[in-house]
């Protein structure tokens, strides 16, 4: 894994060989709404998590622009459930959340074309590498007017380590170097790692806002 950040972080300061006419160099972070699709996803929710890194644009001419980030990205899903019976006239309830968080250093290599000054709609694919994969819980359950509750975490070791994706968005940039942007990562890549993987499939899918400031 060590090894893939540095082939990610030698390919961004690499880039800025290309042929352009200005490179500049900024930060951004923002908030991620991610959730996985696929197999049996119709009833997971949206995990609020974030996402902060390092931008280089590069400008080719007064409409194009490259742009190669590398972000940390708190992305996964979560899910609720609940449900309650009536057995010899006694009532029981169990009700439970559970949180699948999946972080990743992502690569984002972003085609930019300015439609209107300082606006600009973006395209390009990503490569993320996992660093981090667990699930939290917590459960409560109540019989007879007494509830007991718990509440924990479990690493998760079948979740594939590397994922491909899709970026598509729109950007605005002030003359300040203050920008904002909107942007949708469809994943491309199937995240499961278990030995069911060919059955049941699952990809990440995460709306992106941020702002930024370009140095």
């Amino acid at each position: 894994m060590k090894k893939l950040f540095t082939m990610a972080a030698v390919a961004v300061l690499g880039l800025s060989n290309v042929n352009a006419q200005e490179v500049n160099f900024g930060a951004k972070a923002g908030v991620n709404l991610a959730t996985l699709t696929g197999d049996e996803t119709d009833d997971l929710e949206s995990r609020t998590g974030f996402h902060v890194g390092v931008v280089a644009e590069m400008v080719i001419s007064d409409k194009f622009s490259f742009q190669p980030e590398l972000m940390y990205s708190a992305q996964g899903t979560k899910s609720s459930y609940s449900e309650s019976e009536t057995f010899n006239g006694f009532t029981s309830s169990y009700e439970g959340e559970s949180t699948l968080k999946l972080d990743y250093i992502n690569l984002p290599l972003m085609a930019k074309y300015y439609v209107a000054e300082g606006f600009s709609i973006e395209a390009g694919p990503q490569i993320g590498f996992l660093i981090n994969s667990e699930e939290e819980y917590e459960y409560s359950e109540t019989f007879d007017g007494t509830t007991d509750t718990e509440s924990g975490s479990d690493d998760l070791e079948d979740i594939k380590s590397i994922d491909f994706g899709l970026n598509f968005g729109i950007g605005y940039k002030l003359e300040s170097g203050l920008n904002f942007g909107a942007r949708y990562n469809l994943g491309l890549s199937n995240v499961n790692d278990s030995d069911d993987s060919d059955d049941f499939k699952i990809n990440n899918s995460v709306v992106q806002v941020s702002v930024g400031f370009f140095f």
